[in-house]
């Protein structure tokens, strides 16, 4: 039930921030896929996420996120997530970022990683992310994905 609590409140978060957001702010939802490798594990996963970025400027930016993902194997549960990012812009269509959260679902625990974002269009973005889930008892994971969004 905490899980459950934590998450929503979480989500509510991510979906009020953009009523505060400063002018430049966006909202973005995506789809990614990848691969994850770990504890004998190499299987493909398969995941969306929804998040907004506030503009700290012209160079940096900070952001929130929830997401779910799958790894695409038989018996493994949704791992829900909740964090956060913080990055420089690069040029006008790129945002390279760190970010951290935590995983809620049979794994719960803190995850970090580095990505990067790019612009293909006015609203269409590609990313490209590294994952690594920290894991308390038992061997850590390690998340390689892509995906594609809409920013708005």
């Amino acid at each position: 039930m905490k899980k459950f609590a934590v998450a929503a409140a979480l989500l509510s978060a991510v979906v009020a921030v953009p009523a505060m957001a400063a002018e430049g702010g966006e909202a973005r939802v995506e789809v990614r896929g990848g691969y994850v490798t770990g504890s004998g594990l190499d299987d493909a996963t398969l995941g969306a996420a929804a998040g907004y970025d506030f503009d700290l400027g012209s160079t940096t930016f900070v952001g929130a996120e929830v997401a779910g993902d799958k790894v695409l194997i038989d018996g493994a549960d949704v791992q829900f997530s909740a964090g956060g990012r913080v990055g420089a812009k690069i040029g006008e269509k790129g945002k390279l970022y760190a970010a951290g959260g935590y995983t809620f679902s049979d794994i719960d625990d803190p995850y970090a990683g580095v990505g990067y974002e790019h612009k293909l269009g006015t609203n269409l973005y590609g990313k490209v992310e590294y994952r690594h889930q920290f894991i308390g008892n038992f061997s850590d994971f390690d998340t390689f994905a892509v995906g594609v969004g809409f920013a708005f």
